[in-house]
Formats: C-alpha cells, sequence, structure tokens
C-alpha cells in the first residue's frame, strides 16, 4: 500500500470515531459506567504533566524535559491489540516496532533508525540475543519510549534511545481484574491481577498469565506460564520498600523461518512462491523453550524534605533451549537452489543450542533538591550503577540437502550438541551526576555527566565519558522550545568474522524542538535531531552471517507527535516519524524503513447507565525498506495496516474484541540482501472477557 491509502484509511478512521460525538454530547451522560475502570488511563492532557523518569530518573513533567518522550500506558496498548512489546511501541513516533515481523524469541524496535535496547524499571532487562525470554505486556503498568542517546543516565544505552518497561507494584487499594482470552490461531489464555493491603503499611500483588498458542507458523507454539509476585512495604511516611518476584516459563519455537527471496519476495520460475505458513523445521524438535526467574528490590527512602536516597537491584536466571532449522540463501542469495534440481533443492542447517544467561544490576542514586538564588531551583542527582553478567553456551550445528517444496521432516537430522561449553561474561561500573536547573518556574537546563568501565576477560578494558546538555523554556501560549546535545557509548560484546573483539559503539545527537501544550488535553512534539555514530556491528558481505563494524554513520530526520481528549470522551494520537541514514565507509547495509506515521483514535459512548461502549481504530504506516548488498539491492515495499477495537463495559464485566492487521494484508516486514525474507504478521482477533473488581 502507498502513503496515500494511509492517509485515506486515517481520514475514515476519524470520520468512524467521529460520527458518534453528537451522541454523547446529547444530554447523555459522559462519564463510564464503573469509576475505577478508567484510573489508570493516562488521557492526553494527564501525559502532558506526567513524570518523566525514565528521561531524567526524576519526578520531572514531559513538559519540562528537553527530551521527546512516550508514555504508553496498559490500557492503551490493551485496546490497541498489543501481545508482545515490540507491539506496545507501534503506535509511537520515530519508531519502527518488529521490523522483522512478528517474532516469538525476541522483541526488536529500532528508534531513529537504530537499534533500541530495552530497560525495565530503570536498569538493562536484555543481554545478549537468543538467551532469554521475551518479557510479558500484561506485567507492566506503561511503556516509556525515550527517543535519543541515554548513555548519561543509563550506561550503556543505545543511541538512537531505549524502551523502558515499568513493573506493576502493589498499591494500597484493593482491586483487581480476572480474565480469559480466545483468538486467531486457537490463542487460549487466562490472566489474573490481584491487588490490595494485607496488612498496616504492608501491600501485595500477583500478575499471572498462563496461555495455550498456536501461531501463523505451522508447528510453532507460543505457550507461556507467567507468575509475578510483589511486595510493597511502607513502615512510615518515608520509607518505601519494594520487591518484585518473576517466574516464566515459555515453550515456543521461531515464527521467522529465513525463507529465501526467490520463491517470496521474487518468483521461482516453475515453481510456485513459498506457503507463507512455511515450517522447514523438525515437528517435535525445533523449539524456542525458556525458563526465567528473575527478583527485584526498590528502595526509596526520603531523608529530608530536599533529599531522597533511591536503590535498585536485580538478580537474573535464564535458561533456552533453541533448536532450528533453515535454509542456506546465504552463499548465492541470487539463485539458493542447487543446480539442476529445477529450483526444489536447498541446503538446510539445523542449529541446536543450550544458552544460560546470569544477570546482576544495581543503581543507587541521590536526589538533592536546593536553591543558588531568587527563582532559580537545582535537582542534583548523582549515582552509580552496576552490572555483572555471564552467558554459556553448548553448540551443535548440521547441513543437509532437502527439497523445499516437499521436506521429508521426519528424516531431517538432529546435531550433536557440543559437551564443552563457551562462557563470556561482563562487568560494567558508572559514575553519574546531573543537574537539574528551573529558573524563574519557566525555563529548565539539564546537565549531566558519566564515566563507565567495562570489562571482559580476555579482552581490552572500555571507558568512556559522555556528556549530556539540554535546555526548554515556556515562552508563552504553551509552546516549549528545546535544545539538547548528548552523547552516547555502547560497548559491544562479541568478535567480528575475522576475530577482532568488537570497539564500543559511540555517538552524539544534536536536537531541537518544540512542545506545545496550550491547554490540559493537547500535547504536540515536534523535534529535529542529527546523529553522528560509529563502530555500529553490521553483516559482513563476504559472511552474510557474521559482523564487521561500520565506519561513521549520519542519520538525520524529525517527528511529530501529537495527542488530544476531544470532548466526548473522544482520545486521538497521531504520529510521523522519519530518518535518514548516510554512510560514508559502508556501502552494503540493512536500511530501516525512512518513513513511519500512525493515526489512532478512541471514543467512549454511553449505552444506558450501566453500559458503556468503547470503539478504538488505528492506522499503520511502514515506508519501503533497502537492503544494499554485494551482488543485489532488495527493496521490501511498504505497507499500511489497520487495527480496531469495540469493546462493552457494564457492572464489573468487560468484554472487548481486538483485530490487528484487520484486513488480513499481505506483505513481508523485512527482506536483506544477504539472501532471506521475513513474513509480515497475518491479521489476529481476539476476544476477551474479564472481571474486574
Amino acid at each position: 500500500m502507498t502513503s496515500s491509502k494511509f492517509l485515506g484509511l486515517s481520514g475514515a478512521v476519524l470520520i468512524a470515531l467521529t460520527s458518534g460525538t453528537a451522541w454523547a454530547a446529547d444530554g447523555a451522560p459522559t462519564g463510564t459506567p464503573d469509576g475505577d475502570r478508567r484510573d489508570d488511563i493516562i488521557v492526553t492532557g494527564e501525559r502532558a504533566k506526567q513524570d518523566a523518569g525514565a528521561g531524567t530518573k526524576t519526578a520531572t513533567p514531559l513538559i519540562e524535559t528537553p527530551q521527546p518522550i512516550t508514555i504508553l500506558t496498559e490500557d492503551m496498548f490493551r485496546a490497541q491489540g498489543a501481545i508482545s512489546i515490540s507491539d506496545t511501541v507501534r503506535y509511537a513516533a520515530g519508531i519502527t516496532a518488529n521490523p522483522y515481523g512478528r517474532d516469538t524469541r525476541v522483541d526488536s524496535f529500532a528508534i531513529r533508525g537504530i537499534d533500541a535496547l530495552q530497560f525495565r524499571d530503570g536498569m538493562r532487562d536484555i543481554f545478549g540475543s537468543y538467551v532469554s525470554t521475551t518479557s510479558d505486556p500484561y506485567n507492566f503498568s506503561r511503556v516509556e519510549v525515550v527517543r535519543g542517546p541515554a548513555s548519561v543516565l543509563f550506561g550503556q544505552g543505545s543511541i538512537g534511545g531505549i524502551v523502558n518497561l515499568v513493573s506493576k507494584t502493589p498499591e494500597f487499594t484493593t482491586r483487581g481484574e480476572i480474565a480469559a482470552v480466545y483468538g486467531s490461531d486457537n490463542r487460549k489464555e487466562l490472566l489474573a491481577d490481584i491487588n490490595g493491603p494485607i496488612a498496616d503499611g504492608l501491600a501485595a500483588r500477583l500478575v499471572a498469565r498462563v496461555r495455550d498458542s498456536d501461531t501463523f507458523i505451522d508447528n510453532v507454539r507460543d505457550d507461556r506460564v507467567m507468575i509475578a509476585p510483589s511486595l510493597r512495604w511502607q513502615p512510615g511516611t518515608d520509607t518505601d520498600i519494594t520487591l518484585l518476584g518473576l517466574y516464566q516459563n515459555d515453550h515456543g519455537g521461531s515464527t521467522p523461518q529465513f525463507l529465501p527471496i526467490v520463491g517470496t519476495l521474487y518468483d521461482n520460475p516453475g515453481n510456485p512462491r513459498l506457503p507463507r505458513t512455511l515450517f522447514v523445521g523438525k515437528p517435535g524438535h525445533d523449539r524456542y523453550d525458556g525458563r526465567l526467574l528473575q527478583g527485584t528490590a526498590m528502595v526509596k527512602q526520603r531523608i529530608t524534605d530536599q533529599i531522597e536516597l533511591n536503590l535498585k537491584a536485580r538478580y537474573i536466571d535464564s535458561d533456552v533451549s533453541y533448536f532450528t532449522h533453515y535454509t542456506n540463501s546465504y552463499s548465492n542469495p541470487t539463485d539458493p537452489y542447487l543446480a539442476g534440481s529445477n529450483g526444489r533443492l536447498i541446503q538446510l542447517y539445523s542449529d541446536d543450542k543450550l544458552a544460560t544467561l546470569n544477570v546482576f544490576t544495581t543503581d543507587n542514586n541521590l536526589q538533592i533538591k536546593f536553591d543558588t538564588g531568587a527563582g532559580i531551583s537545582h535537582l542534583l542527582l548523582v549515582g552509580v550503577d552496576y552490572s555483572w553478567n555471564r552467558f554459556t553456551e553448548r553448540y551443535g550445528s548440521g547441513v543437509e540437502t532437502v527439497d523445499l517444496y516437499n521436506i521429508d521432516r521426519a528424516a531431517l537430522s538432529i546435531p550433536v550438541i557440543d559437551p564443552v561449553a563457551a562462557r563470556q561474561s561482563q562487568k560494567q561500573l558508572g559514575l553519574y551526576v546531573q543537574d537539574q536547573i528551573r529558573f524563574a518556574d519557566r525555563v529548565s537546563v539539564v546537565l549531566g555527566a558519566r564515566r563507565d568501565h567495562v570489562s571482559s576477560p580476555g579482552v581490552p578494558s572500555d571507558n568512556a565519558t559522555t556528556f549530556r546538555a539540554g535546555i526548554i523554556g515556556e515562552i508563552g501560549a504553551g509552546i516549549s522550545p528545546f535544545f539538547s546535545y548528548t552523547e552516547s557509548f555502547q560497548p559491544i560484546a562479541g568478535f567480528s568474522t575475522g576475530g577482532s573483539a568488537f570497539k564500543p559503539q559511540k555517538g552524539t545527537q544534536y536536537e531541537a524542538g518544540v512542545k506545545w501544550q496550550p491547554d490540559a488535553s493537547t500535547l504536540v512534539t515536534v523535534t529535529g535531531f542529527h546523529i553522528r555514530e560509529s563502530n555500529r556491528p553490521i553483516a559482513d558481505p563476504a559472511n552474510p552471517l557474521g559482523q564487521i563494524q561500520s565506519g561513521e554513520l549520519t542519520t538525520k530526520g524529525f517527528e511529530v507527535e501529537a495527542t488530544r481528549t476531544l470532548p466526548g470522551n473522544y482520545e486521538l494520537s497521531v504520529n510521523y516519524g522519519y530518518n535518514k541514514l548516510e554512510t560514508k565507509d559502508s556501502p552494503y547495509f540493512d536500511y530501516y524503513p525512512r518513513h513511519n506515521a500512525s493515526i489512532w483514535g478512541m471514543k467512549t459512548l454511553p449505552v444506558s447507565d450501566a453500559v458503556s461502549l468503547r470503539l478504538g481504530a488505528g492506522v499503520r504506516y511502514t515506508g519501503n525498506r533497502k537492503s544494499v548488498g554485494p551482488v543485489w539491492t532488495i527493496v521490501t515495499g511498504d505497507n499500511t495496516l489497520v487495527d480496531a477495537l469495540a469493546e462493552l463495559e457494564w457492572s464489573k464485566w468487560r468484554l472487548s474484541v481486538n483485530a490487528t492487521n484487520l484486513f488480513n494484508q499481505s506483505y513481508f516486514a523485512s527482506c536483506l540482501s544477504r539472501g532471506d525474507c521475513f513474513i509480515g504478521a497475518p491479521r489476529n482477533v481476539m476476544g476477551t472477557l474479564a472481571y474486574h473488581f
């Protein structure tokens, strides 16, 4: 689909949702039947006043933060039909979600055309690829997207930005929900979120999911058991202690099947297109199974009205069994089939991996408030963070020849896993300081610096000092221009194809923009940026499954994000992001889409005094994507997808139906010049019946 179709569908969404405004305004009650139901919703005006904890590690309103930050509440991404963390950010500006299609193994997203790291409660959550399970969106109250480098506060932060997940924590009110879900691919789920006080100053919460599900790929499961208990203790007004636990057990596989371009995006002469649901592995053997144990402690201690101490620590223990088969479309991507086989026989790789991951991470800081004159206030943040991770892997591989159009799966071989394990570990220590200066309650200046030390056995240590500076000020009529300069530093684990240890990825960004908040119901952010980076890992043209590091890269772009709550319980968000990457020393490159756009609207209609109907619809546009290799250039076409929601609420019950890719658009998420393609997810429909109290 083209961008013109995106505009047409977007207009249809607006017309459909606004057509009921007169009904809501015609003297009918506009509130929802259950007063508690909307407590977790951050409407547009409230979103502008929300604390941007991920941007400053302090309670700073978004309108006073010289950086674009998007807050996505659970109510919002649930309404949009999100079934993974990647799905939760589909309607945020400047971000490409699921760049390789839906992936049951990992969550992936790119911010400003650069792979983004995932954090949980301000601490890094993912270390390495295919060594842990994906996070469960039901376990989080909101998702924060920080656009632009975040290394000064978070260390090892990716250059384009980060995605921070905010865990559900106990509250001192009794409430909860129990829900059942049935949907596409025979998806069956039971969910529970139960919260309340259990003693004076002590509250508990239990979040859980049990899922039994197929996927749109044959023989690939997506089963899960997730249990997340938590306790919160407030022994006094100055102390707040939260303990979070997590057990997760996944039984699944790989929805990406790495199918060859010839036979999917391009015709394979004399043969039909390969089925989009094709599974090339061995049923009962291929899998992506994971077990995760995680414990987190968070302490907030107010020492005086001006001084606050924050302590956080987490331990992660993870095991993954990743057994997979995939075709060899890399040796000769333009013609991967064996000579004389009429385009049917192809080599099939088998890779089996047993991996374990152990992580300890902690972040501790002191916040000090003071004044240095009339109308000049400071919020000084001084902190230290530390992380240690150890990764162990046992591996086996093989190769054989199959007829891709008639695979004898029972005859597929199983590789022998090496009993000797490969081990890697890394330690990181960071010291950071930040001063937020507020002048006359109109102008905010943020200054920050950080020193990092990273070490791994057998590899030279990395050290870096990064800086940050930004300013934002209200000039009247709700208009607040801002400017910032930020630096980034991200150590890269592993080795290049040639055996050299990767150098740290470094970058700088200049950004200028404006935030407009004319009233409590509106927030508009327009920003332009210029990023310069080096040492990004990229595919090795001589060995597409290996990596080398890029020279200097430059990314320029701009973003528009607008959210507004209109009369009649109508919420609207419009987002657009553009980025253009220029390579100086790397002629071969896999580019992310330059254009991303979305529009989402929701409207609540009163049916009676006890019943309300909420309708939602959205359109997502992703531009085409180019991949330049030594033998050809591949362009993956753009796509426009429609999502929808219908939700009925009465008394303490909620019945909802979500649909993503409503019109079942057939598309490719990405095809790479190395030789393989990734299928875009087809239509997914889910029905949910929930009881909340």
